[in-house]
């Protein structure tokens, strides 16, 4: 896969530092150097030290980029929302987990990603997660299809470039129409899976909207801004109104409403680093979320 661009500012004294300025990290150039990549100027081989001057042509050729052998392939169906020659998006389903763990490496969306790969034929086979999502959350979740587009993404998320729009329930009448959520998360004290509100952790902004509220709930859109494990599962628990469903910062003590989190990536939106065009990809409420929002109708 070939790239190229046409210098148009004298700014650019080297191959290396226009690359730069185009996302390609050290990481990449090391794999164009040493794993079969090429870095050409006006058509002919160049060195990243080489000088540019303005209309010089600069193109890179990335590496095949081979499967992960340890990463196991499912043939179990994907439901694609949207799919180019850079990105696979994906609505995945509550109850399945997005990459592989100890207790489960064969029924992710990952396991299953490479698999529709496999039967496609494409020529880069290893499996890029932009955004991960947790094992009983729905929706949205991203995959680049090399390490360029991968590396795109990355700094649109770095950037807050890269719009993720949740729908989530939660126990309780949230009182503000809109608010911001602006509280440092850390892993909590003695274990390796939950986090906390922390003064001593990440920063954490999150922005919530008001849809409507019920007798015992309220349903938000929810946007973040910064993507930290758990994040608004920790933040709407700290405020005092845990998500419907909570088993993991919240104790069930009645049958739940639902079998898992109320939480949905509905909208993922951006401008698209190849084509330049706004690209919005939405994933419909699920069947469960669907029934929860009917019950709270119904109260």
């Amino acid at each position: 896969m070939e790239f190229e661009w046409t210098v148009t500012d004298t700014k650019y004294k080297t191959v290396k530092y226009f690359l730069k300025e185009k996302g390609i990290s050290k990481r990449l150039l090391a794999k164009l150097k040493f794993q079969g990549g090429e870095i050409k100027v006006n058509g002919e081989d160049s060195r990243v030290r080489r000088t540019l001057e303005k209309n010089d042509r600069v193109s890179v050729t990335l590496p095949k980029e081979e499967g992960n052998i340890h990463l196991e392939v499912s043939h179990e169906p994907l439901n694609i929302l949207y799919e180019d020659e850079h990105f696979l998006f994906v609505n995945k389903p509550a109850g399945i987990a997005s990459v592989p763990s100890p207790e489960r490496r064969n029924h992710t969306i990952s396991n299953r990603v490479k698999g529709y790969i496999l039967s496609k034929g494409y020529l880069h086979q290893t499996i890029h997660v932009v955004n991960r999502l947790d094992r009983d959350t729905s929706g949205v979740i991203i995959f680049a299809k090399h390490t360029l587009a991968h590396s795109y993404l990355d700094r649109l998320l770095r950037r807050n470039e890269l719009e993720r729009e949740y729908l989530v329930y939660v126990e309780g009448k949230v009182e503000k129409d809109h608010g911001l959520i602006n509280e440092p998360i850390g892993r909590e004290k003695g274990s390796i899976i939950k986090r906390t509100v922390d003064s001593g952790g990440k920063p954490s902004l999150t922005e919530y909207w008001v849809k409507e509220r019920f007798k015992r709930a309220t349903e938000l859109q929810v946007i973040l801004h910064t993507g930290r494990t758990h994040q608004i599962r920790v933040h709407f628990h700290y405020l005092g109104h845990a998500l419907i469903g909570e088993s993991l910062y919240k104790e069930v003590k009645h049958p739940p409403l639902i079998s898992r989190q109320a939480l949905h990536c509905q909208k993922v939106q951006f401008i698209h680093p190849f084509s330049h065009t706004p690209v919005v990809i939405e994933a419909p409420l699920p069947e469960d979320l669907r029934g929860l929002r009917n019950q709270l109708l119904e109260e």
